[in-house]
């Protein structure tokens, strides 16, 4: 199996294409950088995951409900 880093590696200035506007030195404003384990990338995703079947849930729930809603208003 393929391991696949969260924080991918940079490249060096020499194996960047040429860019006249670019400085020598690279400025990576990446917002990986602020991640700093991957452990804390598992732990986000796994709260997306979670909020993501909260969404599902509640959108379930909300379409069996406004039929329902309707018929009893009618």
């Amino acid at each position: 199996m393929t391991y696949i880093s969260a924080k991918p590696t940079r490249q060096d200035t020499e194996s960047l294409p040429a860019n006249d506007n670019q400085r020598a030195t690279r400025a990576d404003l990446s917002f990986l950088d602020l991640i700093n384990d991957e452990d804390e990338v598992a732990d986000i995703a796994r709260r997306a995951e979670r909020l993501g079947h909260a969404t599902l849930i509640a959108m379930a729930v909300g379409l069996a409900a406004l039929p329902l809603l309707c018929l009893l208003l009618a």
